[in-house]
């Protein structure tokens, strides 16, 4: 079943935006597919995800193609307890921009949302994660691709494999194996918010 947002003035993505944003892809030349995870446990989360969703929707040479349900889950490497529940999500995007701009944007998205990097695992207003692109692998400390944690975290994989069933991490093997094995204890689908498409 199809999460429905809180708010019942959104309404659902029409057939005829998705066709545009399909159409819209003849203006990118030589696109690749690369994946995003999304999470924020600071302020107003559900917004903050959407707003990160909408700018990366707003940057030249990138098309969001697909946008996961939402999911709330424990806060990573933290004591229990320390820190706000996170919501997480994940988008499928197409773009010619080579990584390490796809990496700058993301980071400028953050800024945008005054994402702090006081601490490793610290509370955020944002996060936004290169998880894979197309199917490099790369272990520049800067950017090492596919995202060396992903395959462990089930609030990457469960909404990853909502969107794409079929997916799989360069080096690790399927999503829906690696989703399997590391299980989804903490995970907590949130059918009542739900995520739209930029228009």
């Amino acid at each position: 079943m199809k999460p429905q947002h809180s708010d019942p003035t959104v309404q659902p993505v029409p057939a005829a935006v998705t066709a545009a944003v399909d159409a819209a892809d003849v203006t990118l030349s030589n696109p690749k597919w690369a994946v995003l995870a999304l999470g924020a446990n600071l302020g107003n989360r559900l917004e903050n995800l959407q707003g990160a969703i909408d700018a990366l929707g707003d940057t030249p040479g990138l098309r969001v193609k697909a946008v996961s349900p939402v999911y709330e889950t424990e806060p990573w490497g933290v004591e229990p307890g320390t820190q706000p529940s996170y919501l997480n999500a994940v988008a499928l995007v197409k773009t010619t921009l080579p990584p390490s701009s796809l990496l700058e944007r993301a980071h400028a998205v953050e800024e945008a949302f005054h994402r702090v990097r006081d601490e490793r695992w610290g509370a955020r207003t944002i996060d936004v994660d290169i998880i894979t692109y197309a199917d490099v692998v790369s272990d520049d400390p800067v950017l090492t691709l596919p995202h060396p944690r992903a395959h462990q975290r089930a609030f990457v994989l469960a909404p990853w494999h909502d969107i794409d069933p079929e997916a799989t991490i360069p080096g690790q093997g399927p999503v829906a194996d690696l989703l399997a094995a590391v299980g989804q204890d903490g995970l907590t689908a949130r059918a009542d918010l739900e995520l739209r498409l930029p228009e």
